[in-house]
């Protein structure tokens, strides 16, 4: 019986001793930063400029690999199942880490299937029409929906996408939309200016430069605060549908079992990015707001990413949206 204590405590002790020596000795190579959609697009940017930056401060390379299909999810299953030793990193946001798993009826838990880092940027959504539609408010527009029950058309960005899952949301707090799918947030737009669909809910680092050229109309940013960059679209609060919020936010994370201090190194690195002016800069230049820093910790991201699984998938569930 002895013996065994022993033999289990050496081998605690042993197990201790090498997840120090890793701490310690982190990083002594290149790491993986795996994005879950194809180079050229908004998280692929935003991983490549934290990737450039957090390199410097932990003194390795990190090497950005795109690994895109279904959802995001072919991506998280690959980081899910990597060695926990911080050498593989993945950068999502609420459509990968939240609403993919619901429509697709995956058996997983990422909030605690992953070891959080930290949030790195988000991006409200704008409510935006054709000029023509002729709801001048977000109130009108309510109201001109519920008058025109099934005949004011919405696109989408596909099936189970966050502009779907909020045109459900919409519908079951204000009135049903006539949803149209398309392959890609940019083609439902591009139909919105030129009047194919009335209107569309776009993330504002795109539809901002539309709402300026006066080619759609913008009602309300889905957020509790204003935009920076837009500060005279009301928020949703303001404008009349109080709580409709939702946020492309962008997040990083690492295999469970990843041992705490390296989480730290990756979230200090992190963060000196997120601090950095020149990052600052470009991250809003694309229309990303940088969380504050108490919500750049493991613990935020954390609660925020449950608190998010908790509303959208009751959402996704009862509507019955499933990916195609």
């Amino acid at each position: 019986m002895m013996l065994r204590i022993l033999s289990r405590m050496a081998g605690f002790l042993a197990a201790c001793a090498a997840t120090l020596a890793l701490a310690q000795g982190y990083p002594g190579k290149p790491i993986t930063m795996i994005v879950p959609f194809a180079a050229g697009g908004p998280t692929d940017t935003i991983a490549r400029m934290l990737a450039e930056r957090m390199s410097r401060s932990l003194g390795q390379t990190i090497v950005v690999e795109n690994v895109a299909g279904a959802g995001g999810t072919i991506a998280n299953n690959k980081v899910m199942h990597s060695p926990p030793d911080g050498y593989t990193v993945a950068i999502g946001h609420v459509g990968t880490h939240v609403l993919a798993p619901a429509v697709q009826g995956l058996q997983v838990d990422y909030v605690n299937d992953f070891e959080p880092v930290g949030m790195v940027a988000a991006n409200a959504q704008i409510i935006v029409s054709n000029p023509s539609v002729p709801a001048k408010t977000l109130k009108e527009l309510i109201d001109y929906v519920k008058k025109n029950p099934g005949a004011v058309s919405y696109g989408t960005g596909g099936p189970g996408t966050p502009s779907h899952v909020m045109a459900v949301d919409f519908g079951t707090r204000a009135a049903p939309l006539n949803i149209v799918h398309y392959k890609g947030s940019g083609p439902a737009l591009q139909d919105v200016i030129a009047g194919h669909v009335n209107l569309t809910f776009d993330q504002a680092a795109t539809a901002l430069n539309q709402v300026k050229a006066g080619r759609v109309r913008a009602y309300a940013v889905t957020a509790k605060t204003r935009l920076a960059s837009a500060p005279d679209i009301p928020t949703v609060d303001e404008a009349g549908l109080p709580g409709f919020y939702m946020s492309i936010w962008h997040a990083l994370w690492v295999p469970k079992g990843t041992p705490r201090d390296v989480v730290m190194k990756l979230n200090g690195a992190a963060r000196e990015a997120l601090a950095d002016p020149a990052i600052k800069k470009r991250l809003q230049e694309i229309g990303q707001d940088i969380p504050p820093p108490d919500q750049q910790t493991p613990e935020a991201l954390r609660a925020h990413h449950k608190a998010e699984t908790d509303k959208w998938w009751p959402i996704i569930r009862t509507a019955g949206i499933k990916a195609n």
